[in-house]
């Protein structure tokens, strides 16, 4: 239980940090990489494409931006190369660089290594940046 509270106040901590220092850019990719993690642990993810279960609108709201921010922004990561969407698919073109962009790292939500992996097209694994053999 209190394992739990641990991990849920890190994710808060990060999630403070998300709206109240990151700009648009780096909020909506700490976002899409967060959103890849967490189906990837789940097993609901397939390669480097997942099912976005949120409308820009719940974009925004999670991010703090409107809608119309939220728009330009996916638009922009997509015009960068770093995903590509279809509906509500979102592909991650390039893991690195995306999460480079959204500064994001899956210590804090104190995963299991091996899950907080992202596939790259040819098939083989870039794990998340590591720092002393934890990832960051």
């Amino acid at each position: 239980m209190w394992l739990e509270t641990l991990v849920e106040a890190s994710i808060f901590r990060e999630w403070i940090a998300n709206i109240g220092r990151r700009d648009a850019r780096t909020r909506v990719a700490h976002l899409l990489c967060e959103i890849a993690v967490r189906l990837r642990s789940a097993g609901l993810m397939t390669g480097n494409r997942y099912e976005l279960p949120m409308t820009q609108e719940q974009i925004g709201d999670a991010t703090g931006l409107t809608p119309v921010h939220v728009n330009r922004t996916l638009q922009a990561l997509r015009k960068d190369g770093l995903i590509t969407r279809d509906r509500r698919a979102v592909q991650i073109e390039d893991w690195k660089a995306l999460s480079a962009v959204g500064d994001f790292g899956a210590a804090y939500m104190h995963g299991d290594d091996t899950k907080t992996s992202m596939p790259i097209p040819n098939g083989s694994f870039v794990l998340a940046p590591q720092v002393n053999g934890v990832a960051v």
